[in-house]
């Protein structure tokens, strides 16, 4: 079954496990050393970022690497700036309206 990477990213924990990863791939075992959870439950949060392609599986020797998926992360980015784009444009438009304020402010200021 393929997740969706929004339902992946919803969660807190699961947000912080791809966080950790990012740096660098580690072991389950390494992942859930900063967790307060049980094995298994982190264990259920990487088969959930597994199932939805955001990490991915790499045996070395007798050990299992999860490290991130880069191209994963950009769908997530660009249905992102869309959002980003709507904001620096509403913040442009904010910006003109406090110059606009502030020069008939000064306008109205006596001089000295």
């Amino acid at each position: 079954m393929r997740r969706d990477i929004f339902q992946a990213i919803a969660d807190p924990s699961r947000r912080a496990i791809i966080s950790l990863i990012a740096v660098q791939a580690m072991t389950p075992n390494a992942i859930a050393e900063h967790f307060e959870t049980s094995r298994q439950a982190v264990s259920k949060h990487l088969r959930i970022l597994t199932e939805c392609e955001l990490i991915s599986q790499k045996q070395k020797g007798r050990e299992i690497f999860y490290q991130l998926e880069l191209d994963k992360m950009k769908e997530i980015d660009q249905w992102l700036s869309q959002f980003k784009a709507i904001w620096e444009n509403r913040f442009n438009e904010l910006d003109t309206i406090l110059a606009n304020l502030k020069n008939k402010t000064d306008e109205n200021e006596p001089t000295i």
